[in-house]
């Protein structure tokens, strides 16, 4: 669909639709460039401000997976009025509101639509050295892969609509949603990453597969040390698989060696997150680095694999 607008030919876009990238990027001098991006989802939980939080978590993301930090952003809402109360409305936005106060950004009002299914998330605006940007293309053969949150994001949601998720499961994966990129990016920059994506709703298959394609890259993943929020891999194996996990393994699988893995371990490399981690190479010793900071403030992180010559394969170790 993308591919039939006409191209974007201004030299001050330095990162636009083509690349399939978590956020367009638009210099404005040689220090500073604006990150734009715009996310929204429909509720993940029962309680509102908690859904808001989670939101405005997964929408602020994409201006850290590009290196950026956030300034000032807008809601957007689509509401049923005819269902659902204002004061349920106003939870949802102080749930926003509380991420922005984290983050050290500002909420400057937004708009709302009528709508039959809530949907709620935001237009963010930030800021990046132009120099200093993670992009989906610039990964590098020889990087180590760093992953900053654990899969299972997906599993846990859909148990969480069926109404079987433990109590303990729930509590792990909204403090991983709402837990902000902001650290894991500085992080990132700091071991000298040019590479990263965050991993959302195409989970990690999806995004380092685009990611190589990109780059111009292989990348090999370890199945065995990419971690999994605890009470997952147990709900994914009673069938709480979200039907986009499976859409995610079909879009990358014919670029994908499985290497012997199959079945439920695959899938969960597949699994569609909500306000996922930063997936970003760096030397060995830099990722080495990177993980004992990203440990010590109270990451669950992992390095999963590495990036190899190649043109756009995924490899399963």
């Amino acid at each position: 669909m993308v591919r039939r607008l006409a191209p974007v030919d201004d030299p001050a876009l330095l990162v636009g639709a083509a690349t399939g990238d978590d956020a367009a990027v638009y210099r404005l001098d040689d220090g500073r460039a604006l990150v734009v991006t715009a996310d929204f989802i429909t509720p993940v939980v029962d309680d509102a401000r908690t859904w808001g939080r989670v939101a405005a978590a997964n929408a602020v993301s994409d201006v850290y997976a590009m290196g950026g930090r956030p300034l000032l952003a807008l809601n957007l809402v689509g509401w049923n009025s005819e269902e659902l109360s204002s004061d349920l409305l106003a939870e949802v936005l102080l749930g926003a509101q509380d991420v922005a106060s984290e983050g050290g950004f500002v909420i400057a009002g937004g708009h709302t639509v009528d709508d039959p299914e809530p949907k709620f998330g935001l237009a963010v605006v930030g800021e990046a050295d132009p120099d200093r940007l993670l992009t989906n293309a610039g990964f590098r053969p020889g990087d180590a892969l760093v992953l900053t949150k654990p899969l299972g994001i997906g599993v846990v949601t859909t148990a969480i609509k069926a109404g079987t998720a433990p109590d303990a499961v729930v509590d792990a994966a909204l403090a991983s949603m709402t837990r902000l990129n902001a650290e894991a990016s500085a992080v990132a920059l700091d071991a000298g990453a040019t590479g990263a994506t965050d991993v959302t709703g195409f989970g990690l298959l999806g995004h380092l597969g685009r990611a190589v394609e990109e780059s111009g890259v292989d990348a090999e993943i370890d199945v065995g040390a990419v971690p999994v929020l605890d009470g997952a891999r147990e709900l994914a194996e009673a069938g709480m698989m979200p039907g986009g996990s499976r859409r995610n393994l079909a879009w990358v699988d014919d670029r994908l060696d499985r290497g012997g893995h199959d079945g439920l371990e695959v899938l969960l490399l597949a699994d569609a997150q909500t306000s996922g981690g930063l997936l970003f190479g760096a030397s060995p010793a830099g990722a080495h680095e990177a993980l004992d900071r990203l440990e010590s403030a109270g990451h669950t992180a992992a390095v999963v694999g590495r990036v190899l010559n190649g043109a756009g394969r995924l490899y399963l170790a």
